[in-house]
């Protein structure tokens, strides 16, 4: 479970930046390089990129959530894990 919301987060992740990087911002931004880029999606480019950068950036939100969460999961479950083995080293009579 772990590792596929890994690779979902890095998806995401390299989708946003190249979303951020398209989009015409005060300087322009990568589509002054790509002229066939804007014309992808025609007079509606602005808006596909503005809603995909949303959607995307909800999916990065909880992706890292879910990772946090599942990160003290399995924290806890290695923790308690390394405390019953010590418990049991110490119950076991030494010779």
């Amino acid at each position: 479970m772990m590792i596929f919301v890994i690779v979902i987060h890095v998806i995401v992740c390299a989708a946003l930046i190249a979303l951020v990087l398209i989009q015409r911002g005060r300087g322009g931004g990568l589509v002054e390089s790509f002229q066939g880029v804007e014309s992808m999606f025609g007079t509606k480019t602005n808006t596909f990129l503005t809603r995909t950068t949303t959607i995307l950036s909800v999916v990065f939100f909880i992706s890292c959530l879910s990772l946090a969460f599942l990160s003290v999961k399995q924290s806890k479950s290695l923790l308690s894990n390394i405390k019953a083995t010590k418990v049991q080293e110490q119950q076991i009579p030494q010779k």
